[in-house]
């Protein structure tokens, strides 16, 4: 099996609906600069990492929920933010020199944070956090490498950034939207085991795999053009 051809944008089919092309339009009609978009996004994740931290940690039950299910919203909304940056700067024509610094760093600064604060949620486990958000650093990180070696931007593998926000976005409605009672799924050893710990983990492995398969990929785009 061939790896996929490499690109420099990560292919979405979302780019193409009325919705968003309508939107990237309107954003780049009153000038709304790209690298702002950028900073949004984190600000959005950032501020869902914080949700999830005080959720069921402060105020009533309902609070906990509603503050989940802000979260849930932030998390996708980072991702709209993540798109459209793109698309005001390419299809609007509003890049700029700096722009692929502001589209990688705030990238990485958002994955960290949500799945840091993930591993402070309540009943969750913080060195699952920090394990899922080194992965899916790495996930990046070795993307870059081979776009630098010169064997293009490798967006392949089985967790992505977009599947890592719907993975902790459901772990938000999941926790927001059923009874306490279902914490923790299950116990190992006499262990608890809930959403949190699953979802960190589920993420950590894919992204470990992930990790692989792209260096798999770049490896042999290289051999090929030796």
């Amino acid at each position: 099996m061939h790896p996929p051809t490499p690109t420099d944008r990560r292919p979405l089919r979302s780019r193409s609906f009325p919705l968003f092309i309508s939107l990237a339009r309107a954003l780049a009609a009153r000038r709304v600069r790209p690298n702002a978009i950028s900073v949004a996004s984190t600000l959005c994740a950032v501020g869902g990492a914080v949700l999830l931290v005080l959720a069921f940690r402060v105020g009533t039950d309902l609070a906990g929920r509603v503050m989940l299910m802000g979260a849930g919203g932030l998390f996708m909304l980072r991702l709209l933010c993540n798109m459209l940056d793109g698309m005001v700067a390419v299809e609007g024509g509003l890049g700029t020199p700096a722009g692929e610094l502001y589209n990688e760093v705030p990238d990485r600064v958002s994955d960290a944070a949500v799945l840091i604060g993930a591993g402070y949620a309540v009943n969750s486990c913080s060195a699952l956090g920090y394990s899922a958000a080194i992965l899916a650093v790495m996930t990046a990180y070795i993307r870059a490498v081979g776009k630098g070696a010169g064997a293009g931007s490798d967006f392949s593998g089985l967790m992505d950034k977009k599947r890592r926000m719907a993975l902790v976005t459901l772990a938000c409605a999941v926790l927001a939207l059923s009874p306490r009672t279902i914490e923790p799924l299950f116990t190992i050893h006499g262990n608890p085991i809930g959403v949190w710990p699953v979802t960190l983990a589920v993420i950590a492995v894919g992204s470990l795999v992930t990790c692989l398969t792209r260096l798999r990929n770049i490896a042999r785009r290289l051999r090929t053009s030796a």
